[in-house]
């Protein structure tokens, strides 16, 4: 069988290798995406906190700094482009000592010497007066109005659809197992056994990328993951708050934050855990207790009682802390994109450029398409809308009145609109969705889009999975038949 052959091969469909991926489609050039999970963002990026940071943590003299600023500031035409869910609600940080106060006024000069736009230093009563259900002994604090709210999962799918509307192609369930130099390009093989050439390949390998490295024989490095539990708790929750509220950070971690979702849930977290294991997610009651703790500090009303679910991500840490981004000394026409944590989906757009500039450096030849096209339409969707707006929607699609997931009021057509753009599996509805993702986290959902993903794909209900892999939801003995 004839291999396909590809001008650029980016390995990881996270924020990074995503944002790269779309970014590459402006340019002549045949360009693949490769991932290898089911679908694009089940990697580090489905359990990212969903923060635009300002850019007020990190020291001027760093990557992530720089690309950090850069990034923040190209959200909005982003958001234009590509109709993600983001606002900026702005970020505090809520200091209770004078010696935390003492901190928050190295992140305001750090802030200042990065050129942070409107930051301010706040006393008891302006941190209060912006944020009134902060514990009222709390000290002061900092104000960066630019950070902001995102949905890091729609984020990822957009840019991988706009990428791909722009001649990228994607291949999923594509683990690189084998990689060979010969000829000027890369044969890079699979672990089912297919195979693509490419005469570059961009490492945004994400919790791996160390691991692709060595599979490329470039550089020898080490990924750390460090174990990071989030609380999810409903709308409407006592203790929501108008911005993001962080406290004074503390060695590696920017400590336990209390995070207003972009679509009106809230989040609280994460921990941070250096460990071992890759696939270690787990949650466990003493860090529930830690954190809980730690954000009612912060904001007194925030109750344990409102819970929807909790989960745990891994961020891909380095040694030195900073982000690896730089053309392989080791290895031909090879990008490294690495130890891309926070604030790595804030970078993500600078990320891309200052991607394309090395690939620039390298060789690649870049020219712009003319057809070329940035634009997306947003998804439909029934939330939010007026009961006259949402009439009107039904009178065009009746599907858009049978609504799937009452948490969410998701309906058919929108989980239909999924499925048609590829996410079979009940994460990739999710995430796309929201469908399963409300209080009862698909309670009273998940049967009606086994059904909908079982007519609109064709793919049988014990074959249908949670996020690929061994994941089936249905007992594999039951048919179709017997359980309609």
């Amino acid at each position: 069988m004839k291999e396909d052959c590809f001008d650029v091969a980016v390995i990881g469909a996270g924020v990074s290798g995503a944002a790269i991926a779309r970014k590459l489609s402006l340019y002549r050039l045949k360009v693949t995406l490769i991932e290898k999970c089911e679908d694009v963002s089940f990697g580090v990026s489905k359990a990212n906190s969903g923060i635009i940071h300002a850019g007020f943590h990190h020291k001027p003299a760093t990557l992530k700094s720089r690309l950090e600023i850069e990034g923040n500031l190209m959200f909005e035409k982003f958001q234009q482009e590509l109709q993600f869910p983001f606002k900026r609600v702005g970020i505090l940080v809520a200091a209770f000592s004078y010696e935390e106060m003492k901190t928050v006024e190295k992140l305001y000069q750090q802030g200042i010497e990065n050129n942070v736009p409107l930051i301010e230093i706040c006393n008891r009563e302006r941190l209060l007066e912006l944020e009134p259900k902060l514990n009222s002994d709390v000290s002061g604090g900092l104000y960066a109005p630019t950070g902001g709210i995102i949905e890091p999962y729609r984020y990822v799918f957009a840019l991988v659809e706009s990428a791909m509307k722009n001649g990228v192609k994607l291949f999923t369930d594509f683990k690189v197992i084998r990689a060979g130099y010969s000829g000027g390009q890369y044969t890079i093989t699979s672990a089912k056994g297919r195979s693509l050439k490419a005469k570059y390949v961009i490492n945004a390998g994400g919790l791996y990328a160390d691991e692709i490295s060595s599979l490329f024989k470039a550089e020898k490095y080490k990924i750390f993951p460090r174990k990071g539990e989030e609380y999810l708790l409903e709308r409407n929750s006592s203790g929501f708050p108008n911005h993001v509220i962080f406290p004074v950070p503390i060695k590696n971690s920017k400590g336990t934050l209390v995070i207003p979702t972009v679509e009106g849930t809230m989040m609280i977290g994460p921990t941070a855990e250096e460990i071992k294991d890759k696939e270690d997610v787990a949650t466990t009651p003493e860090n529930l207790e830690k954190v809980f703790s730690l954000a009612m500090k912060m904001i007194p009303s925030i109750s344990k009682r409102e819970i929807i679910t909790s989960f745990a991500g891994l961020r891909p840490a380095m040694e030195g802390n900073d982000f690896y981004i730089d053309i392989s000394k080791k290895a031909s026409h090879f990008i490294q994109v690495a130890g891309i944590q926070s604030p790595g989906l804030t970078a993500s757009p600078a990320i891309a450029e200052y991607v394309k500039d090395l690939l620039k450096k390298d060789g690649l030849k870049l020219v712009e398409k003319r057809d070329y096209d940035p634009f997306l339409k947003g998804a439909m969707v029934v939330r939010g809308r007026t009961p006259e707006e949402a009439d009107k929607l039904i009178k065009k699609d009746s599907a858009y009145g049978n609504i799937v997931c009452r948490c969410e009021n998701v309906s058919e057509a929108e989980v239909t609109e999924a499925i048609e753009k590829g996410h079979t599996t009940m994460d990739g509805i999710k995430f796309y969705t929201r469908a399963g993702m409300g209080k009862c986290q698909g309670g009273f959902c998940t049967y009606k889009i086994l059904h909908l993903i079982n007519q609109k794909a064709g793919i049988s209900i014990n074959k249908i999975t949670k996020r690929g892999g061994r994941s089936t939801i249905v007992y594999d003995t039951l048919s179709d038949k017997n359980i309609k």
